[in-house]
């Protein structure tokens, strides 16, 4: 059966007269998340096509050039360098070789922790920077290869990435641990507080392994000639990384990292936030393109026949790479090492790694034994004092970091003193929301195309051929009445709302937030349960937020056209992490009536400059500071009535309304030019309390 009403998709209806009551449909996760890989399982395609058009050296090597400089656009670009500040802290002599206890400074203030295991003997040495895998041992867990590869007569640098070993971001000392939790939790807070700068924060993680290469070369016991980079699952990661961008590395080992993303969608999916570059896949991108990045130079793609990160798709990817190869006359510098065992399990082929590094850093192909070292307590090889930076020598964190480029980036707030200020700041924003949120619907369509599903259900067709779940809750009586779009994660909790707006008249329309339902694997509890979801949805420029609002243009196209609604006395109200969202939506659509965000986000400024916060992934838009901050959108919805009812900071703390005052000056003084000084509002109701609608 179909109707011609439509906009969200599961509409279940609901009556405060006679009722046709059904439960709002399950897991909507499932179908978003395989809306999102089929968006980019087509830009897959069409890259594949790509690569296999090359024909040439020189369209590879444009190919790599071009593939470059999208990466650095994405990640917003590399530091400047400055002063390495490099500093020995200590010296431990082992049986062959020594090891440094070392720093340098990526950034100013902005501290490496290392050990430097330097071979017997005086070189010059050829070098290895290793980056650790996703563990909270950092550089010690390299001391394997570290050893092996140094008693083969290559120095290694074994660093800390940040969030490891002595780098902590988060550390508590009454706890001993993170107060964020594991590592890849810390990795993907920091993508998510750098996000809204427009820069990813993969280009810290790169920027310290570059400048552990700037380390290695200024030595006079290196030879900056024979550099190399190793690392595996995280370490690999960012050793593909380092070598795609610097050509100093003439010989790389990944492990356990390269694969494609055709299969990595089919499996465990996009992982960690330094891993995981918005609009990677949008851009024509996939991990083959790390290794093609670095041909001609000796490259080892090393993995693991069980490995979480699929193994069939490394297959795919080394056979790609190799055609990349062939066209440079270089096939026999590409080699695919691979054994037994899970993910990180290389000691079966570690023996391999080492002869791969000795042929191409040393012009010595000879295979050795790989020998355990003898065990050292932790302590013995820690740089600082108490094994952390944070409780010893202090320094930047990549929040403080990020919060200072802020400060060269942000938006200039808008100055609003006319009616035709007002509609210049929405001519701007309805362009600029676009650019950041890639929403796409515009106000005023069609209705949508409605069918009904099993039990009387509703489903909505959206635009982009999705579907949206919803309650739709209608008062007795005939004629017009105001209607109110209640935008959620939970419509069960807000049945009764809903049933207390329409017996005072009211027409509400229950949205439910697409991608509610199901949950996922938590890198950390203050991220939520969208982190994964939400770093998907970016690498095919998607946003939680724009989808939202798209579906909220939608559900208002849908309202305005219902013959019992007053179309020009429409509410839109949203709760928790979809406020932005409603502030968003009375921003590009004037048929809002009135615009309420409860118990939301006040600032997105406030996601950079706090250290900690709360469910970041549903509402953070890329470069959203750039470009404006919550506070404009109230401006541009102006002279309409914009209520926050308990707004809080980036932790999910409420503010106070002299805090909230201060926030929104600029806004408060804007509308005293235009003579509506109390417009924009602070409320507060209690847990228990009804909503804030009459």
């Amino acid at each position: 059966m179909k109707t011609a009403y439509g906009a969200a998709a599961a509409l279940l209806l609901f009556s405060a007269g006679p009722a046709l009551a059904q439960s709002a449909p399950a897991n909507g996760r499932a179908e978003l998340t395989a809306y999102i890989d089929g968006i980019a399982r087509e830009r897959l395609k069409a890259r594949e096509a790509t690569v296999a058009g090359l024909k040439s050296q020189a369209e590879a090597e444009a190919r790599k050039v071009a593939n470059r400089a999208t990466i650095l656009k994405l990640i917003g670009g590399l530091p400047e360098r400055t002063p390495l500040a490099a500093k020995t802290w200590g010296v431990v002599q082992e049986d062959g070789f020594k090891v440094e206890k070392v720093t340098y400074d990526s950034l100013p203030g902005y501290h490496v922790t290392a050990n430097l295991y330097v071979p017997a003997g005086k070189g010059p040495f050829p070098a290895i920077i290793v980056a650790p895998g996703h563990g909270l041992d950092g550089k010690i867990g390299n001391r394997n290869f570290a050893v092996n590869l140094a008693r083969a007569g290559m120095m290694v640098l074994a660093y800390d990435i940040v969030s490891e070993g002595e780098r902590l971001q988060h550390y508590d000392p009454e706890l001993g641990a993170s107060k964020v939790g594991r590592p890849t939790g810390e990795h993907s807070l920091a993508a998510w507080q750098t996000a809204p700068v427009g820069d990813h924060v993969s280009r810290y993680f790169i920027w310290d392994a570059i400048r552990g290469l700037d380390y290695l070369a200024a030595r006079p016991d290196v030879d900056a000639q024979r550099l190399g980079a190793f690392g595996c699952s995280g370490g690999g990661t960012l050793t593909a990384f380092l070598s795609a961008l610097d050509d100093r590395v003439k010989a790389t080992g990944t492990a356990c990292f390269v694969t494609d993303f055709d299969h990595l969608l089919s499996t465990v999916g996009p992982q960690d936030g330094e891993q995981s570059i918005p609009g990677f896949l949008a851009s024509g991108l996939d991990l083959p393109d790390f290794v093609e990045m670095a041909a001609p130079r000796a490259y080892a793609v090393i993995s693991t026949t069980e490995d979480m990160f699929p193994f069939e798709g490394a297959k795919k990817a080394v056979k790609e790479a190799q055609g990349v190869y062939a066209l440079y006359g270089a096939e026999d510098r590409l080699s695919f090492i691979y054994g037994p065992g899970g993910h990180g399990a290389l000691q079966p082929i570690a023996s391999d790694i080492v002869a791969f590094f000795s042929r191409w850093l040393k012009d010595a192909p000879d295979k050795r034994p790989f020998t355990p070292p003898p065990r050292l307590a932790p302590e013995k090889l820690w740089v600082t004092p108490t094994g952390q930076l944070s409780t010893s020598i202090g320094g930047e964190t990549i929040q403080t970091l990020n919060a200072k480029r802020l400060k060269t980036v942000i938006a200039a707030r808008p100055v609003v003193a006319s009616a035709a200020d007002v509609g210049a700041l929405r001519q701007r924003l309805a362009a600029d929301i676009r650019a950041v949120t890639f929403a796409t619907a515009q106000p005023g369509g069609a209705p949508s195309e409605v069918s009904e599903g099993a039990n009387g259900a509703l489903r909505f067709k959206l635009g982009d051929g999705q579907w949206a779940d919803a309650i739709l809750t209608t008062p007795e009586g005939g004629g017009r009445k105001p209607a109110v779009l209640l935008l959620t994660k939970d419509p069960q909790a807000v049945k009764a709302e809903a049933a207390r707006l329409a017996k005072a008249g009211h027409v509400v329309l229950t949205l439910v937030a697409r991608g509610a339902g199901g949950t996922e694997e938590l890198k950390a509890s203050v991220l939520g349960d969208w982190n994964l979801l939400a770093t998907r949805m970016l690498l095919v420029d998607k946003t939680p937020l724009g989808v939202r609002l798209d579906d909220a243009v939608r559900a208002m196209d849908w309202l305005a056209a219902r013959p019992d609604v007053d179309a020009k006395a429409i509410s839109v109200y949203g709760l928790g992490v979809l406020g932005p969202v409603a502030l968003h939506l009375g921003a590009i659509d004037d048929r809002v009536a009135a615009i309420y965000a409860d118990n939301s986000l006040t600032a997105f400024r406030m996601a950079v400059d706090q250290p900690i916060q709360r469910e970041l992934p549903e509402v953070l838009p890329p470069g959203v500071l750039r470009r404006y901050e919550l506070g404009d959108l109230a401006l541009a919805a102006f002279p309409r009535p914009v209520t926050f009812v308990n707004p809080t900071d980036a932790v999910g703390t409420p503010l106070t309304q002299a805090a909230f005052d201060k926030e929104l000056a600029y806004v408060r003084a804007a509308d005293r030019k235009l003579g509506q000084g109390d417009r924009v509002r602070w409320t507060w109701r209690g847990g228990r309390e009804p909503l804030v609608l009459p």
